[in-house]
């Protein structure tokens, strides 16, 4: 599969198998996002994969959806602002668009090897905070459950080309 059919197919699984996920398939995923680029290269970021029963089970109380209790997996994507690139004209931060490229890199790697996953970033972030899971000084950016899909995709509504590049 090219890149440009990876991105075709890949989508928001909301449906999952409880099949466990190879610890050799994790650690290929693990070491597409340890490649992600960042702002200076500064990785202001920290991934938890989340697998054992209590833990999953905390996280998952965290998003409220019914979807989310199928998942095998959810991997805790976090970010430090204090250790991200800040642009000096404006000040800007750029620890949510560092830890945006490594998500993007996980999520297409995971399909890469077969896994569904989703991007979730509407959960309760007090709540989570609360369980002791998230290291200090880090903020959950994005959760994104992963395992073996058993739904299937439903047609991408995209913009035309000329909507989008201008």
């Amino acid at each position: 599969m090219n890149f440009k059919e990876l991105c075709a197919t890949r989508y928001s699984c909301r449906q999952y198998k409880s099949a466990p996920i190879p610890e050799e398939t994790l650690d290929y995923i693990r070491e597409c996002v340890r490649l992600a680029p960042s702002a200076v290269n500064l990785q202001p970021w920290r991934f938890l994969l989340i697998t054992d029963a209590e833990r999953l089970a905390q996280v998952k109380s965290c998003y409220k959806r019914e979807w989310i209790e199928t998942a095998p997996a959810i991997v805790i994507c976090c970010t430090r602002r204090d250790e991200a690139w800040t642009r000096r004209c404006d000040q800007h931060n750029h620890s949510d668009i560092d830890i945006a490229i490594a998500t993007e890199h996980l999520c297409l790697a995971a399909s890469e090897q077969g896994l569904g996953n989703c991007w979730v970033c509407n959960f309760d972030v007090d709540k989570l905070n609360q369980t002791g899971i998230v290291p200090e000084g880090y903020e959950a950016a994005v959760l994104v459950p992963l395992g073996y899909a058993a739904d299937q995709a439903t047609e991408k509504k995209r913009k035309p080309m000329e909507e989008v590049w201008g």
